[in-house]
């Protein structure tokens, strides 16, 4: 199953992800919008959220290549 996913991700380019990356802000916008609560958590929730997702491609891009 994660090769079939591995061969149809490589055939995105730039634009592809780029539009992709588009795509999930605005639905986080409408998220926002639909459940306005949501911004009013603390700061630190929105931090520690953003670096958990951060860590694998972080350790993808700066770790080693052994594989």
């Amino acid at each position: 199953m994660w090769e079939y996913f591995d061969t149809r991700a490589r055939r995105l380019g730039i634009l592809d992800t780029k539009l992709a990356q588009a795509a999930a802000i605005c639905f986080a916008i409408v998220i926002v919008k639909l459940i306005p609560q949501i911004m009013q958590l603390s700061i630190w929730w929105f931090v520690a959220l953003a670096i958990l997702c951060a860590i694998r491609p972080l350790m993808t891009f700066y770790g080693s290549k052994a594989t």
